[in-house]
């Protein structure tokens, strides 16, 4: 995993943050009355006098700031400059076929990390497992009018962007223009099929039939 630090340290520098949440600061400036802080948690990372100096550097002198989890200087740097990407990431170490079943152990133990061999195709099934539910990934079948739904094809989205107009744009951005409502299949709703709009989010495996105007 040391090559994997590298990359991750390198992906830091250019603001990528992998298998991270955003911190739970509310950051707001605003015109006069100075920095006003306040948090919901004790904060043992950072003071406010350290809060006071990281803006000053930002040339910010009136700010309203909110800590809801302990966080880092680094943390509060990340909000200021509000340019940060939180990716999920799943590591994929191969040749496990030329490793002990001791060394298999403790590969097991490294976090957001599979072990597989593409040589012989071993643990390609927990691999697909563990990138849908780590990258937060769910499969959306469509179904033409008249038609059985397309299992071989799935339309792949995220599960912060997963609603009837998600899909639609996700397979082309002109059908909104048409679009009347859509007919569901699946645990997103209570019925099958069921009739709902573009607001409706979509669950894994869910059948989408988009009925135009």
């Amino acid at each position: 995993m040391v090559r994997s630090h590298l990359i991750e340290k390198e992906l830091e520098g250019f603001g990528i943050r992998l298998n991270k949440k955003p911190p739970g600061i509310i950051f707001k400036k605003k015109e006069k009355g100075g920095i006003n802080m306040t948090h919901t948690v004790p904060l043992n990372n950072i003071t406010f006098d350290e809060v006071k100096a990281v803006l000053h550097e930002y040339r910010i002198h009136n700010a309203d700031i909110t800590f809801k989890e302990d966080s880092t200087i680094d943390d509060l740097i990340d909000v200021v400059e509000g340019n940060r990407i939180y990716i999920p990431c799943v590591y994929v170490l191969n040749k496990i076929d030329q490793i002990s079943i001791e060394e298999l152990d403790l590969i097991y133990k490294i976090p957001n990390a599979v072990p597989i061999s593409s040589n012989h195709e071993w643990n390609f099934d927990e691999m697909l497992e563990v990138m849908w539910e780590k990258l937060n990934l769910v499969r959306i079948y469509t179904k033409p009018k008249g038609q059985l739904p397309d299992y071989e094809q799935p339309v792949v989205m995220t599960q912060q962007k997963n609603s009837v107009e998600d899909f639609c744009n996700s397979i082309h951005k002109s059908i909104m223009d048409q679009f009347k409502c859509a007919y569901v299949w699946g645990s997103s709703v209570k019925h099958n099929p069921q009739k709902v709009g573009k607001e409706h989010i979509l669950m894994d495996e869910d059948v989408v039939q988009i009925v135009k105007k």
